[in-house]
């Protein structure tokens, strides 16, 4: 899946994992978008924040993510079983339109065809964003992450591998089969909707066996 901006689905942090002031995005991105979103259901009742979405070389939207609880800082060792471990509860629903492959605006080229794997790999360096390994120094970081990145891919690519388990929980209110990892990191989940759009999830210090999930009534009350 090829997108131009936005294709990590997360907000930027600042060196220290402190938020950027731009990271908070408006909604006029989540409004072009042809398909609907997708959140936690009623069943949470904590804070909803919007993040970032991603767009196709030719500017269509095609997937994008809402945040749901604390919002996340980098974490390394030094946080790790600490009190910000503690406080840091949160969960991030990645939506993505099911496109099959097609032409670009242009004619000149393919678009890749999204699948439960993009939203697999959305999540999943979409939860590497918030994640620093111990002993590292910053300058490193940027390495590892690439090599990461190239990790959580081969592993998106491979959903029916023995990373994964399944995972049934509801969409809309039906149940849904997931597939589901935990890592170090956290955890990553991913499937797909009867609204044609697929789904993924990741997230630290909330559980993702008692998540469900379910459409955006109105994603202008987010601005």
């Amino acid at each position: 899946m090829e997108t131009t901006s936005g294709a990590v689905a997360q907000a930027p942090a600042a060196e220290g994992g402190q938020q950027l002031p731009s990271a908070r995005r408006t909604v006029d991105g989540y409004l072009r978008a042809p398909f609907p979103w997708y959140g936690l259901d009623e069943a949470f009742t904590g804070p909803r924040w919007l993040m970032q979405v991603g767009t196709t070389a030719d500017g269509a939207v095609e997937h994008g993510s809402i945040g749901h609880g604390d919002e996340p800082t980098v974490r390394n060792e030094h946080a790790a079983g600490g009190d910000l471990d503690a406080k840091e509860k949160f969960a991030v629903v990645v939506t993505v339109a099911a496109n099959p492959s097609r032409r670009t605006a242009d004619g000149t080229g393919l678009l890749e065809a999204t699948s439960v794997s993009s939203a697999a790999w959305l999540a999943g360096v979409g939860l590497l964003s918030f994640t620093w390994p111990g002993q590292m120094d910053h300058s490193l970081r940027d390495d590892w992450l690439e090599q990461q990145t190239e990790t959580a891919w081969v592993l998106a690519d491979d959903l029916d591998g023995p990373d994964w388990s399944t995972l049934s929980l509801p969409v809309d209110g039906m149940p849904t089969a997931f597939h589901y990892r935990e890592s170090e990191f956290g955890w990553v989940l991913a499937g797909s909707t009867a609204a044609g759009v697929h789904v993924g999830a990741y997230g630290r210090g909330m559980s993702a066996y008692g998540l469900g999930f379910a459409v955006v009534k109105d994603i202008a009350a987010y601005e």
